[in-house]
């Protein structure tokens, strides 16, 4: 899943406009508000990253639209820059009395101090890069997610947003070279790709840039957005489609060539690079650091690996009895998996058809489980979710499928996009479970409830905390399970575990590499013997754990604790307990840590038990 903030509304946007950033007391003669403070604060922070606005959806080719042609600088000073927002942010938030505020004021209290302090526990390691570990890396970099950006978020409605996608284009060479460029302090600070992601970043930066610039997915799919726009002539379209070929041959292709040689110029640095950022500057404690902001626990990097190898046991020994029912004895889990994964009666042709069938069938797969979404949930999403194949270009180096949330204004719609490179890596009893993570009852249904949650500020509505958002969709994967979804299908069930399998050796795997020193190629073995997984999957998925520390372990550890939860508030509640009710519990109050959670749901248990009723 990706994650951006989303603007609440016009209302919150307006007041920003119309009453300038200095508010601090009073707004219109009204008392001041933690509510107006957060509203203010995240608009703040969109002003300053013109692609997170885009991602927004309510703005772009309108007349408030002094964005949609930028791109925010990728630059030390721009990271630190953010560093003082937050600090100036964390102390107008402290300026509250948290006492005094009502309950849900003090979780919006709770919830901002809680994102600011941990973003600014990061300031110590000064080698990181503008947003994150590495400027260049496979799955994250700046070269893999702006060409998807431009391709999948870049809205172009009317000839101001075809303007400004030019704009960008033209821009996008400058700022791949920051890229390349903070690229170069990184290394000169000791900070460089271990030699399999840069190989790997060497091939998504060959792949972009292979087509002629005129084919080139950046200039396709602008020009086919452009013929849905009634408002373009065909001589305006074609006048606009030369420009962006022209910025995507001069501005993109060069600056992608000059990143490819710097990346060069480093490969004998990088050899020998280890794959854990224990290696790193005070890489230890930048793990622990990432762990503790990913799971919002304070669990140790041992303490996640012993849960790990607990998990794995148990998923294990299930998955061994359903195998033993299909006939399937010999060999372990993963090697009778791996024979399952290969069997041609479960795979696609891997070719075009088959992907079109592919996509038929995952859009099937949600369909069918939407309908069923009012049995168990109060609020259900308004809009279909929709189904669309990867941007090529980010099908090497991501894993089977993520979930786009849809804009605010309803011009681009909620997409679960599918990773359809190889078709022999997803065999069809491996659908169901990455449509119902991904779409629905997982990532769809829980950004879909929390923009529509009413009263309460921007940053409550967003996908903020990785354990809380990907724990629901784990939890969403056991659910389908719970309901039925595979009392005909073991197979499916089997796919099913099998994913689950692979989030639990994420524990081990992600603190095997980040604070116990495994290679790469141990990681990789682990897992392809744990789970029967396709080599090529497990790669990417190894690779990204070494991009991006600790949030592969945020899965399972969210996941544990709703289920922990709900077994709670069953125990105490007894015949009072109401599935709805605490489904609403979890997901009408927004993305919150961890520990935030457990006090709501607690909170909720003693109103029932008090008042008699949900």
């Amino acid at each position: 899943m990706k994650r951006v903030w989303r603007i609440a509304s016009w209302t919150g946007l307006a007041l920003v406009l119309l009453a300038g950033y200095a508010v601090y007391r009073t707004v219109w003669g009204k008392p001041f508000t933690i509510n107006v403070l957060a509203n203010r604060q995240a608009l703040e922070y969109l002003m300053r990253s013109p692609e997170t606005f885009t991602a927004v959806g309510i703005m772009d080719g309108s007349i408030f639209d002094h964005h949609s042609g930028k791109l925010a600088p990728y630059t030390v000073a721009q990271r630190d820059a953010d560093y003082a927002q937050f600090a100036r942010f964390l102390k107008e938030v402290r300026e509250f009395d948290r006492a005094r505020l009502d309950r849900q004021d003090q979780i919006t209290y709770d919830i901002l101090v809680d994102q600011y302090q941990t973003a600014l526990s990061f300031q110590r390691f000064d080698w990181l890069a503008p947003d994150g570990l590495y400027a260049i890396n496979p799955m994250f970099g700046v070269e893999t997610q702006l060409p998807a950006f431009m391709e999948t978020t870049h809205v172009v409605s009317n000839d101001k947003t075809a303007r400004n996608y030019v704009a960008r284009l033209e821009a996008m060479g400058g700022k791949l070279d920051q890229a390349t460029a903070e690229m170069q302090r990184q290394a000169r600070l000791g900070v460089i790709l271990p030699p399999a992601l840069l190989e790997r970043s060497q091939l998504v930066i060959r792949e972009t840039v292979a087509a002629q610039p005129a084919d080139n997915a950046l200039l396709t799919t602008f020009v086919a957005r452009m013929d849905r726009v009634k408002s373009l002539d065909a001589a305006r379209r074609q006048e606009l489609a030369q420009q962006a070929a022209a910025a995507v041959r001069t501005s993109v292709y060069p600056a992608y060539a000059r990143m490819s040689a710097a990346l060069e110029a480093l490969r004998p640095q990088a050899a020998g690079q280890a794959a854990g950022v224990g290696r790193l500057p005070d890489g230890a404690a930048y793990y622990a650091a990432a762990l503790r902001q990913m799971t919002t626990t304070d669990y140790t990097p041992e303490q996640v690996h012993a849960l790990g190898l607990g998990e794995v046991k148990r998923i294990t020994q299930e998955m061994d009895t359903l195998l033993k029912a299909q006939g399937m004895t010999q060999g372990s889990v993963g090697e009778r998996m791996t024979a399952l994964r290969k069997d041609p009666r479960f795979l696609y042709p891997n070719d075009d058809a088959g992907r079109q069938q592919m996509l038929a069938r995952y859009q099937q797969l949600l369909d069918q489980m939407s309908a069923r979404l009012p049995e168990y949930f109060r609020t259900v999403p308004k809009t279909r979710l929709m189904v669309e194949r990867m941007p090529i270009a980010q099908e090497k180096g991501s894993s089977g499928a993520y979930y786009q949330g849809a804009a605010m204004d309803g011009s681009r719609p909620g997409i679960f996009f599918a990773n359809l490179r190889d078709l022999n890596e997803t065999p069809k009893w491996a659908m169901n479970t990455l449509a119902y993570h991904e779409g629905v009852p997982g990532h769809h249904l829980q950004i879909s409830t929390a923009l529509g949650l009413k009263g309460l500020p921007l940053i409550r509505q967003q996908t903020l905390y990785t354990a809380y958002a990907e724990g629901w969709a784990l939890y969403a994967e056991a659910f389908a399970a719970e309901i039925g979804i595979y009392k005909d299908d073991p197979l499916g069930d089997l796919g099913r575990l099998q994913l689950e399998l692979l989030r639990a050796a994420r524990l081990v795997v992600d603190t095997g590499l980040h604070a116990q020193g495994w290679s790469r190629e141990q990681a990789i073995d682990y897992m392809v013997g744990t789970t029967g997984m396709a080599e090529a999957d497990v790669t990417s998925e190894v690779e990204r754990y070494m991009s991006d520390p600790g949030q592969a372990c945020a899965y399972k550890v969210g996941e544990l604790k709703i289920l922990e939860l709900r077994r709670k508030a069953q125990a105490a509640l007894g015949p009072q307990f109401n599935l709805k009710d605490f489904h609403a519990v979890v997901l009408e109050n927004g993305g919150v840590p961890l520990t935030l959670l457990e006090q709501l749901v607690d909170e909720w248990i003693a109103r029932v038990k008090s008042s008699g009723a949900p």
